[in-house]
């Protein structure tokens, strides 16, 4: 029988967070796209935690929503509690977190495909790229079917020759049971990719209705949810949430875990791959931390049509009757029932250093990879990845400048930027403390930051862009006016600043000087500032923001103005760095590995030292003095 030959833009490969986000970006710019999954019930699947954002992660979402992605937009229709982290500390650092409806979250993001325009599902394994000279020109499936494209984005994400393990148990699957792809891997290899083995895991899954909540703390969400997305109503949002519960272990639970060790296949050698540093098992915990007489354990409902609920804080791959003495030992577990066990999964994955900064494989045209693929972990971070990679993957076939958002510009730059450029390894996390900039990259100011370039690229709307420029406008404006804008000493001024306990003032004051003391905000002064107009609250928060934060971000502004100078310095393309006497072996050596496309992303490349980047600084501002005089 003879295979199929079908033809189209764009070949998605896998259909989780980063592959739904490459393929509606790619259909929504117009390209025919086709996106393959193993399975369609797993279509934008949460086979870990049941939450979007959180700690940097929701600087990541704002991002994505910002560009025109999706996720922000489905998690606020498909929340059941929403919780804005960090509140006590400073602006930078606030993220936002939502737990999910596992099961809507992913039926509201399959809708969302199958309505696209331009954008095909398709249930099948890719087993192998078809490349001729070094460009991709599509992929071919299990059954034998040839789909042609003109660009390719693996969005594999755990799934290649996957395995799970607790204790001796090993099953050759991908996450939740699901088929694991056990062919793509030697197509990879064969293409001259190089992949890592990579290790994550999973706590246990249990009834609720086995938990006995009366021994935990309450965790409810805020009284005024923030939607992640800039579309979004938020009085549309405003409902009734699910509460999440908190535990802790204790030392009996460390002394199961303690006298089991051995059984772990994280300690007895049968896991090959690394594991993440940042999500500890409860294993490494105990291990690791041997000083603390407890761990937090929190419960977290998986949706509002089951009884599951998620074991936050105890992951595991120990064995299954050790994992029910280890549950139970926990105040509010002592009686429960495991719905799912706890398991670990190792999963192939390429190194990303193989990558361009758009994604793009630097040795094979028109491939583009996104997610955990790239040796990255979170749902959050999969869905940035496969948004960047799906713009590119259009933009090259229209032969269009690819789209890079540097470290200054977003915490999607950062990730992207951190993965290509350093050696990882374990599964990279994003955290708020890798963005040199954080104080500029806030999550509140995303859609000032990149709604224009979303515009731009042809993801966003113009009334949406429109709105955005009247809003910067609308801040501009009245930061300009309360700086001028004098008060003196009256009654009524010294009364307020009393009520807010306040120093009174002994001389005059503009309104903006006042902001600017820790106590006093925008909002507290509107009785003393007749001439305030009537503001969007989101121009009242940017402006509150703005002012209180002056300084330091005048300061920031400057610091990136010096990386915009080294980013902008750009390196030629497959340069031999030996050419370059002065430069150390080590530099040689990585410079020509990673073949960077700036002195900025040089100078972050491990092995690389400042002495180096003054080197190549020098080295071609005198080759291009020479080359300038030859031409003359």
């Amino acid at each position: 029988m003879d295979c199929i030959t079908e033809y189209y833009d764009v070949c998605v490969v896998g259909a989780g967070h980063a592959g739904c986000e490459a393929a509606l970006a790619c259909a929504r710019l117009g390209m025919e796209t086709i996106l393959f999954t193993v399975s369609i019930e797993s279509i934008a699947m949460m086979p870990c935690n049941p939450n979007i954002g959180g700690s940097s992660k929701g600087h990541l979402v704002r991002e994505i929503d910002a560009l025109g992605g999706q996720m922000g937009i489905t998690i606020d229709q498909t929340f059941i509690q929403s919780k804005m982290l960090n509140v006590s500390k400073g602006p930078a650092v606030h993220s936002l977190r939502a737990q999910a409806d596992k099961a809507e979250y992913s039926r509201n993001m399959r809708m969302t495909l199958e309505q696209t325009e331009h954008l095909t599902i398709r249930q099948g394994e890719v087993t192998k790229l078809l490349i001729e000279d070094g460009k991709i020109k599509g992929v071919k499936t299990f059954s034998g079917a040839v789909y042609n494209s003109k660009a390719v984005v693996l969005c594999t994400g755990t799934y290649l020759k996957s395995r799970c393990l607790y204790g001796d148990v090993v099953n050759y699957t991908g996450p939740n049971g699901l088929q694991s792809a056990n062919y793509l891997s030697d197509s990879l290899r064969e293409n001259g990719i190089e992949l890592l083995r990579f290790k994550t895991g999973t706590p246990a899954r249990v009834d609720g209705r086995t938990v006995d909540f009366s021994k935990m703390q309450e965790q409810k969400g805020d009284s005024r949810i923030v939607p992640f997305s800039f579309t979004t109503d938020p009085e549309s949002i405003q409902k009734e949430q699910v509460s999440c519960w908190l535990t802790y272990t204790n030392e009996e639970t460390h002394e199961i875990i303690r006298d089991n060790l051995d059984r772990s296949p994280l300690y007895s050698g049968m896991i090959e791959g690394a594991g993440p540093r940042y999500c500890p098992s409860i294993e490494d915990k105990v291990v690791k931390f041997a000083d603390k007489e407890r761990h937090q354990v929190f419960l977290e409902p998986e949706g509002l049509s089951t009884n599951e609920m998620y074991v936050g804080g105890m992951s595991s791959s120990l064995p299954e009757d050790v994992q029910y003495r280890m549950y139970r030992s926990v105040a509010g577990l002592e009686h429960v029932k495991i719905v799912r066990n706890a398991y670990a999964i190792e999963y192939d994955c390429i190194d990303p250093r193989q990558l361009s900064p758009s994604l793009e494989f630097k040795k094979i045209k028109g491939l583009f990879s996104g997610g955990q693929l790239n040796g990255s972990s979170g749902y959050e971070e999969a869905a940035a990845q496969g948004l960047l990679a799906g713009i590119n993957a259009a933009m090259y076939i229209l032969g269009k400048e690819p789209f890079i958002l540097d470290r200054s510009e977003a915490y999607i730059g950062v990730l992207i930027d951190d993965l290509v450029t350093k050696e990882n390894r374990e599964p990279y996390r994003m955290m708020t403390s890798r963005a040199e900039y954080r104080l500029l990259l806030r999550q509140d100011n995303a859609d000032l930051r990149l709604t224009k370039k979303g515009f731009q690229i042809g993801l966003i709307r113009e009334e949406r862009y429109q709105r955005v420029v009247e809003k910067a406008s609308l801040i501009q404006k009245e930061v300009d006016r309360i700086q001028n804008v004098h008060i003196g000493a009256t009654k009524q001024v010294q009364e307020l600043l009393c009520r807010c306990k306040s120093t009174p003032l002994k001389a005059g004051s503009t309104i903006a000087e006042l902001i600017r003391r820790p106590e006093l905000c925008y909002e507290d002064l509107e009785e003393i500032d007749p001439g305030r107009p009537k503001l969007w609250d989101d121009v009242v928060e940017q402006v509150n923001i703005h002012i209180k934060y002056d300084g330091y971000i005048k300061r920031q502004l400057k610091q990136v103005k010096e990386f915009k100078r080294l980013e902008h310095k750009k390196l030629p393309e497959h340069f031999d760095y030996n050419q370059v006497n002065s430069l150390r072996i080590e530099a040689k050596q990585k410079l020509n590995l990673y073949q960077p496309v700036s002195v900025g992303q040089a100078s972050r490349i491990s092995g690389v030292s400042p002495a180096d980047i003054s080197v190549l600084l020098v080295y071609f501002e005198q080759k291009y003095r020479k080359d300038r005089k030859d031409e003359a």
